[in-house]
């Protein structure tokens, strides 16, 4: 059972990666094309500059996902540094369960968003839901959720080599 979570989880992470990859490039190309546009043909798109900040929510929040799995999200380690080896553990343990909750949040609470505003559209791109603008909230929520559980029932799983490229070993966790 163990191997056929940590399994799904690699290809999640994978579909992480890869969607904020390409939400990245499809940004980078967007925008100088709304400046060539605007500046060099006279003609100023209006679609560039939402497009790019929808990619950017969507970048932030599965990025995000992906980044708390790999361990390569931001952490102020003050507290548990200056504590007694046998205490940290239950802070560790207080962090995921914090960070479970927090993405909890975002979940029922995003999705409330996205149903609220299902039936209103963005003024700048007429054919796109406000709902949809929001989904990377509460999809976000979901993975990060997914990764916290995986944490707390297999430990951190940031030296995997789905997650360490530069790993030549598989971490004990992921045997």
């Amino acid at each position: 059972m163990k191997n056929l979570v940590l399994g799904v989880n690699d290809v999640i992470y994978r579909a992480c990666i890869a969607t904020a990859g390409l939400a990245i490039v499809i940004m980078a190309l967007i925008i100088p094309w709304g400046v060539f546009s605007r500046y060099a043909l006279g003609q100023g798109l209006g679609w560039p500059e939402p497009i790019a900040i929808l990619l950017m929510v969507l970048f932030t929040f599965v990025g995000a996902a992906a980044s708390y799995r790999a361990g390569a999200h931001m952490a102020v380690q003050v507290l548990s540094d200056r504590l007694p080896d046998v205490a940290q553990p239950f802070l560790t343990l207080f962090v995921r369960l914090a960070m479970g909750a927090i993405a909890l949040f975002m979940l029922i609470w995003g999705y409330k968003l996205c149903v609220a505003t299902w039936n209103q559209y963005l003024s700048t791109l007429t054919w796109m839901r406000v709902g949809i603008s929001y989904a990377p909230i509460p999809l976000g929520g979901l993975i990060t959720l997914l990764f916290v559980l995986e944490q707390l029932l297999y430990g951190d799983q940031h030296k995997r080599r789905v997650v360490d490229y530069e790993n030549c070993e598989d971490s004990k966790e992921s045997v």
